[in-house]
């Protein structure tokens, strides 16, 4: 099952031909960033030292992550300019966390931290690629 193909079966979307790769994209790696924040956040939680603020970080970045990715699967309508806040707010998480976990030498927390660059990576791209839609496709 494809989050993008859904995406692309969106009455909407189909009947247009308006389907931003880019965003799907997007939208696809900010759902497995929110699984994967919340999965360190509990392995975090489970390791003898303190983890306190890899763990606030983690959890804070995956509530945004999944904020992001349920505005942006919304195709009924246009709200580009929230996208666009979406997405650049779900960067900044990713920026953040990912830099948090860098400091840990724990292997969920480099996976976290890998995640957080490719979910930041796409998002950056997603709204790069909102500044070219026509904007009654977007």
């Amino acid at each position: 099952m494809s989050i993008e193909r859904m995406i692309q079966e969106h009455p909407d979307v189909a009947s247009s031909g308006a389907y931003n790769e880019a965003l799907g994209l997007a939208v696809r790696h900010a759902m497995h960033c929110a699984a994967i924040c919340n999965s360190c956040a509990d392995a975090c939680s489970a390791e003898e030292m303190d983890m306190r603020q890899c763990i606030r970080t983690c959890l804070d970045c995956s509530d945004v992550c999944e904020a992001t990715y349920r505005v942006a699967t919304r195709r009924t309508g246009r709200n580009v300019e929230l996208i666009r806040a979406m997405l650049e707010t779900c960067i900044r998480a990713c920026e953040i966390c990912e830099a948090e976990c860098a400091k840990h030498d724990n292997p969920h927390c480099r996976r976290c931290a890998q995640m957080c660059r490719e979910c930041a990576a796409d998002c950056r791209a997603a709204a790069d690629s909102l500044d070219v839609e026509v904007p009654e496709l977007a």
